[in-house]
């Protein structure tokens, strides 16, 4: 399928694991992509190869997504690049791990600026070009910001704060035909997620649907779906790719 042919997909950190995995996904659905990373320079690299190997069109930009220039340049980017943007993913997070009584200010307000402060600024540097011809955004969440779970005061807040940004998205930016949704992987198969939880075989057990981990592949399936045109009467929403291991 050729959904987003004539579309243009900017994804925030792009690099590896779910972020290159929706990159290449969107990018197989016609999208041209813009792959975002702002310290893993040589990974982003190989993301827009792995496209461009598969016939697709990318290209790479750097920036903080805490940085409000950085971002705006970012967009400014893609606009050069491609004329237009039609779909921003909010992907670049931090998942830091630290006993509460540890947490330094410094460290809190860290990971809240790159998770909501940059999922902020992401999406007021596209919106102008969004409401050109209306949009998507999707913002990545986290299953503990639903679940809970211990050491991760500042991600579980930061990423709890993505829904509630999500949902203001979606009334503010409904009158431009922008859809925003927020799209909450489980426990996947990545080199952060194997860090995050412990050995594999452990989380996987916690997973009732087959007892394994997700793949990056199957959260990228469900960003490319709220990202067609199949899906433009979807918006506010929390969606869980997690194989049942968090149920509402």
């Amino acid at each position: 399928m050729t959904e987003m042919t004539g579309q243009v997909a900017v994804v925030t950190g792009a690099a590896r694991n779910i972020g290159r995995a929706i990159a290449l996904d969107l990018a197989r659905a016609g999208a041209k992509i813009v792959v975002h990373a702002n310290t893993s320079a040589e990974a982003a690299a190989e993301t827009v190869k792995l496209i461009e190997a598969e016939g697709g069109t990318a290209i790479l930009a750097h920036g903080d997504v805490s940085a409000q220039a950085d971002m705006e340049a970012l967009m400014a980017t893609a606009l050069s690049a491609f004329g237009r943007i039609d779909t921003l993913v909010n992907n670049a997070a931090l998942r830091r791990e630290t006993k509460f009584e540890d947490l330094t200010y410094e460290e809190w307000r860290e990971v809240m600026s790159v998770i909501l402060d940059g999922a902020f600024l992401t999406a007021k540097a596209a919106l102008p070009a969004l409401k050109t011809q209306g949009g998507t955004i999707i913002n990545l969440g986290g299953m503990s910001a639903h679940a809970g779970t211990t050491d991760r005061a500042h991600v579980v807040t930061a990423k709890t704060a993505i829904v509630g940004l999500t949902r203001a998205l979606a009334h503010d930016l409904a009158p431009y035909k922008i859809t925003a949704n927020c799209v909450v992987p489980g426990l996947i198969d990545t080199v952060r997620g194997k860090a995050g939880h412990g050995s594999a075989s452990l989380a996987a057990a916690r997973v009732p649907l087959a007892g394994r981990l997700g793949r990056p592949e199957e959260v990228a399936s469900m960003v490319r779906m709220l990202c067609g045109p199949q899906s433009r009467y979807v918006t506010g929403q929390t969606i869980h790719v997690n194989g049942g291991a968090f149920l509402i």
